[in-house]
């Protein structure tokens, strides 16, 4: 597995914000990638350092489409939670350099 396609997207939900503010945040991962590869990535794309990462499998929904309904499933995805040491903490709306 490559390690630069690991982490597909932050998850930004109002439950993932109130979150963020205690230090821990939401990404949806490759369902291949292990903890200590998702670990390693973070704390080389952020700059940050990663105490504990929890980790959840999703299985796809299924849903009716078209007119005769016919059943369609979602993808399979893992979600992740990392919680950050303190005082640290992950800018996912930064745009630019900082001054």
């Amino acid at each position: 597995m490559i390690i630069a396609n690991i982490i597909r997207k932050p998850i930004i939900t109002e439950r993932s914000l109130i979150d963020a503010r205690l230090g821990v945040f939401t990404f949806e991962v490759d369902k291949n990638a292990n903890k200590h590869q998702i670990k390693e990535k973070i704390e080389n794309l952020f700059k940050v350092h990663v105490k504990k990462i929890t980790s959840a499998n999703f299985k796809g929904k299924k849903r009716l489409v078209g007119k005769k309904r016919t059943p369609v499933y979602q993808p399979d995805r893992k979600k992740v939670w990392v919680r950050l040491a303190k005082d640290e903490k992950i800018d996912l709306f930064e745009v630019g350099e900082k001054k």
